[in-house]
């Protein structure tokens, strides 16, 4: 009951990364607001491992939590950001983080030897075509990106980092990281991140904020809701399970994160969507079975 409470909070928190990605462009750079996000979270975790005087990673492990932090969410969010705003459709975008579980699952089994039964990898291709099912409509319409200063080729190359990057970044927690307090962890991991938004934002000359209240509710739901919450959940899932079934459930975000854009944008909602949203369920029962 608790592992699908936790699973159930997890998947519907990470959806909604899409919606306040999509809400802040108009107000905010996109590393800047990261930096911020990031930044926050750190604070946030900082004084509650303080509080719980919690111990904190020192030497080389204090260096893989930072490296670990700043690929799973900096390189991660800042590239695919990056790729989107050079023209990629993130409907494209939004599929090649949906092949992070089964990258996660390829490289789990050499690693760590956990190894998916053929009913788990019927589940990682069901929930794979269930995104793109949900996906269909914006794939359709998608171009390739022109509008940017980036060669296509490049934008393509980098979406594929930002899911290397999260792929790696994930299995980092199964490593001996796993040992250090969770809150400790979290905080240095979210340095790291927080570095990785600084840089691109100076290497890329963001400045723009315009404060407003859609701004700063964003920043509050990122720093609590996805960097505090989603993402220390989906650390503890990883460090106490497979991380390819835990990874699983991110094949369940595309869908949600097309359910809350019609309720909260007034975008369509197809039945060919309604459809892969059920068949992407379907393959994450089967691989987290």
């Amino acid at each position: 009951m608790l592992a699908s409470l936790i699973a159930a909070v997890f998947v519907v928190l990470w959806s909604t990364g899409f919606v306040v990605a999509r809400a802040i462009t108009p107000y905010a750079d996109p590393n800047l607001f990261l930096l911020a996000r990031f930044g926050g979270t750190a604070l946030v975790f900082t004084l509650a491992a303080l509080g719980a005087r919690a111990t904190w990673p020192r030497g080389r492990d204090l260096g893989k939590h930072l490296a670990a932090g700043a690929l799973l969410q900096g390189v991660y969010l800042g590239a695919g950001y990056w790729a989107v705003a050079q023209g990629l459709s993130a409907g494209v975008m939004a599929l090649l983080g949906a092949l992070q579980p089964l990258a996660t699952a390829a490289v789990a089994a050499p690693l760590f030897g956990e190894r998916l039964s053929r009913r788990g990898w019927s589940g990682m291709a069901l929930g794979l075509a269930g995104v793109v099912l949900v996906l269909a409509p914006k794939l359709a319409a998608a171009t390739p990106p022109t509008h940017g200063n980036a060669p296509a080729w490049l934008v393509v190359l980098v979406s594929i980092v930002a899911v290397a990057a999260i792929t790696a970044g994930t299995l980092f927690q199964k490593t001996s990281l796993a040992r250090t307090d969770i809150r400790s962890a979290s905080a240095v991991q979210n340095i790291g991140a927080a570095s990785v938004a600084g840089m691109l934002a100076l290497a890329l000359g963001e400045h723009r904020w315009i404060a407003s209240a859609t701004l700063w509710v964003s920043l509050a739901w990122g720093v609590v809701m996805l960097s505090g919450i989603s993402v220390t959940l989906l650390v503890w899932m990883v460090r106490r399970g497979d991380a390819a079934r835990a990874t699983a459930l991110m094949f369940l975000a595309p869908p949600l994160a097309a359910l809350e854009g019609y309720l909260g944008f007034g975008e369509t909602l197809l039945p060919v969507q309604i459809a892969g949203f059920a068949v992407a369920l379907v393959g994450v029962v089967l691989a987290r079975s």
